[in-house]
């Protein structure tokens, strides 16, 4: 006798009671980018609903995260200035540090991730110290031992190191370790591919490279046995949460590196992913929050426990209503 599957999806309760994958406010981290100024709050065009913003306008955000029950967020700074090196990452009175401090004594019942990186702090959009048109991986690491230290002194509560430079994590984890910051949390980039759906993030984080690519050192897209390697190796340099950025294109990949760690996972739900649902819907092509909570439960089905998403307050609206 063949199996009646319909038998558990014909009453609405039932099918709830067998759900087998939910989606939870708390399962999100939202972006926030902070830039000097007072009263700035500017949209991005390509991408609808996301804003360059000062730090009194970040506070304000910070009170409307809240009352949707989004406690996480994760920061990135676009200075006054840049330079080859990214001083300004380096800096206690540089705009991330200055944000966190910020932050911190307003609302600090939040959660505040730092992205570390140098491509929105260089002139040159890399992510790293460049010689000869190549980021120097080890010199690199020096300095982000100090951007490490930096955001710590400022209160963040977990440090992302974005760059994808070798070892990165074991050297970080030594920094704040000897800087008497062993219980910040670190949660690792670690499978972050060399991919086209960044181009919106480069327009709101003013971060496109001035000369070739990153392909050097985020991974090739073709990769799978690469992307779990990456993922592991962080793990054992002392990651305490994993990552796979971008999401939606990657999925196999989450699922590939949910069955090698019990650490938790996060994905990133990139700006390309969310510019096109928003150009889909301002197109009216498709059922906007159907697609999105679809695209949701999608990466928690893959193996996510958390995701960055630019839809968290979105997403938060509908589950409360």
């Amino acid at each position: 006798m063949f199996q009646r599957f319909r038998r558990t999806r014909l009453n609405p309760i039932l099918q709830r009671l067998v759900k087998e994958t939910h989606v939870s406010v708390d399962d999100f981290i939202y972006p926030l980018f902070v830039r000097p100024g007072e009263s700035i709050k500017t949209e991005v065009a390509s991408m609808p609903g996301v804003y360059q913003m000062s730090i009194d306008e970040i506070l304000k955000e910070c009170e409307e995260l809240k009352k949707l029950g989004i406690y996480a967020i994760i920061l990135f700074g676009i200075p006054e200035v840049k330079d080859s090196v990214g001083s300004d990452a380096l800096c206690e009175h540089g705009i991330i540090a200055s944000s966190v401090k910020a932050i911190k004594q307003a609302h600090p019942d939040m959660f505040v991730v730092t992205d570390l990186c140098f491509c929105e702090y260089t002139d040159h959009g890399h992510c790293g110290i460049i010689d000869d048109n190549t980021v120097l991986n080890d010199e690199t690491l020096e300095i982000s031992a100090a951007q490490a230290i930096v955001h710590a002194k400022a209160g963040a509560d977990m440090i992302a190191p974005s760059g994808m430079m070798d070892g990165i994590i074991e050297t970080l984890r030594e920094a704040l370790d000897e800087g008497g910051y062993e219980n910040l949390p670190i949660m690792s980039y670690s499978t972050k591919f060399a991919s086209g759906y960044y181009g919106p993030f480069r327009d709101v984080a003013e971060s496109t490279p001035s000369f070739g690519d990153r392909s050097s050192y985020q991974m090739d897209p073709a990769n799978r046995r690469e992307a779990i390697a990456e993922s592991v190796e962080d793990e054992l340099q002392g990651a305490d949460i994993l990552m796979v950025k971008p999401a939606l294109a990657y999925l196999d990949i989450v699922r590939d590196i949910r069955e090698n760690t019990t650490k938790p996972l996060a994905v990133y739900n990139v700006s390309g992913e969310y510019a096109m649902l928003k150009h889909a819907q301002a197109a009216g092509l498709i059922d906007y929050e159907r697609v999105m909570m679809e695209t949701m439960i999608a990466f928690k089905r893959a193996g996510a426990d958390i995701i960055i998403s630019y839809h968290a307050k979105e997403v938060a609206k509908l589950l409360k209503s």
